[in-house]
């Protein structure tokens, strides 16, 4: 029998909060996906990760990990006050409970549909042993748990974000996550790029229907919390490099897209400086890898003209 982990971070929050809506929606339909694959003679466990001033929202049948110990306020001065925890922190604890085949990482506002885990099963039976699942994002007309079977019938829009992770549990010793945090870009990437470097066979499913968002986020993006992006991305370019040393970063436009994403848009964040990482994926890995040379080149002089070197 396939046995799979799903872990998620709850959080207390006020009813001004997104997730305060977000939330039993989601434990709801982690519960009704959880129950269909267990007929289906799919094991799955529901697991979380919280600090102590959250247990109180945890389902009971969710298996609650060790209260989290350490946030961001423990890592760095940030400007604004925002307790988040670490990736590795949430992870490390569903590793050391969990004899799982497969983890499950979401954020805590997706919501998934019935068939989740048992389409999760097919994939990997497909041989596929890291993927990402993108969300529909649909209206934020709904507010309560007895809308649900309406949330399932809408189909919703596509979103590129990254926020559904799924892979196996052998490859979780080699990943590498620094002092990454969630609740700030780039971490879907920061997954994403160990994923990428750890798998045999890694995809990112993008018009599958099996996860939804309410409504339209975007709380990390405030200009206020540009220090908690910067800090994010230069932990991030750490792990880049990392597995630059170990020659394992993988030929994929993911890589490119990253560094695009991040480095084009966001360049002033960094004060007329440029890491030399950038220059290392682009001359050791991008101009030896055929077909991704010509989009790399026009991406470095991207970086050059908007960064002082």
């Amino acid at each position: 029998m396939l046995k799979l982990a799903h872990i998620i971070n709850p959080v207390i929050v006020k009813e001004s909060s997104d997730l305060f809506v977000a939330q039993p929606i989601t434990f709801a339909t982690m519960k009704t996906a959880q129950d269909y694959a267990q007929s289906q003679e799919i094991e799955v466990k529901l697991y979380s990760a919280q600090f102590s001033e959250d247990d109180a929202i945890i389902p009971p049948f969710f298996i609650r990990t060790p209260d989290l110990d350490r946030s961001t306020l423990d890592i760095q001065n940030f400007k604004i006050k925002r307790k988040l925890p670490l990736i590795a922190d949430i992870l490390d604890r569903l590793y050391k409970l969990s004899e799982a085949d497969y983890f499950i990482y979401t954020n805590v506002d997706i919501a998934v549909l019935p068939n989740f885990y048992v389409t999760i099963a097919e994939l990997i039976d497909q041989g596929y042993d890291a993927f990402i699942i993108n969300r529909r994002t649909i209206s934020n007309k709904y507010k309560t748990i007895e809308e649900i079977p309406l949330m399932y019938s809408e189909l919703g829009n596509k979103h590129p974000g990254l926020d559904c992770f799924i892979f196996s549990r052998n490859s979780y010793q080699n990943y590498q996550f620094n002092q990454t945090f969630i609740g700030s870009i780039p971490i879907g990437y920061t997954m994403a790029i160990n994923m990428l470097c750890n798998a045999n066979n890694f995809n990112i499913f993008k018009n599958l229907h099996l996860t939804f968002h309410i409504g339209r986020d975007g709380f990390w993006k405030k200009n206020n919390l540009k220090d908690y992006e910067i800090f994010n991305i230069e932990e991030t370019d750490k792990i880049i490099n990392y597995y630059l040393s170990k020659k394992s970063l993988s030929d994929s436009e993911l890589i490119t897209k990253y560094l695009a994403t991040v480095y084009r848009g966001k360049a002033k964040n960094f004060t007329g400086k440029i890491d030399y990482i950038k220059k290392r994926i682009l001359l050791e890995i991008a101009y030896k890898k055929k077909g991704l040379s010509t989009r790399l080149k026009e991406l470095s002089q991207q970086i050059d003209d908007s960064i002082k070197i």
